[in-house]
């Protein structure tokens, strides 16, 4: 067991998906972000059952930094309600875990 999180997120545009991942990486709340897609979503949503096209994020973060990753994510996503799921990361190659840890530490400038 680490650490590290995956944080899992879905946007209607490729454009927000990559502001957002912008946004956590600049504020060092997420080491990195991958945004893949389009992916076809279905889900239950107001009592029926919907399919839309989204982009998903992949952001990769420390535990002790959810709660403001999570802030974050609520404040710039666009959905009323934004898909903000954190899978534990079990186990990982050495040196990118310590690359993660890195990218995550603020900078003396900072």
């Amino acid at each position: 067991m680490t650490d590290f999180l995956q944080v899992t997120t879905t946007t209607a545009e490729r454009e927000d998906a990559e502001r957002i991942a912008a946004a956590l990486v600049e504020r060092r709340l997420a080491a990195c972000a991958q945004v893949l897609g389009p992916v076809a979503s279905t889900y239950r949503w107001k009592g029926g059952v919907e399919n839309a096209v989204e982009w998903l994020c992949l952001i990769k973060t420390e535990k002790r930094l959810l709660p403001r990753l999570e802030e974050a994510l609520r404040e710039i996503h666009p959905y009323e309600t934004p898909e903000i799921l954190a899978t534990a990361v079990e186990a990982g190659s050495g040196d990118y875990l310590a690359w993660l840890s890195d990218a995550l530490r603020e900078s003396p400038a900072d």
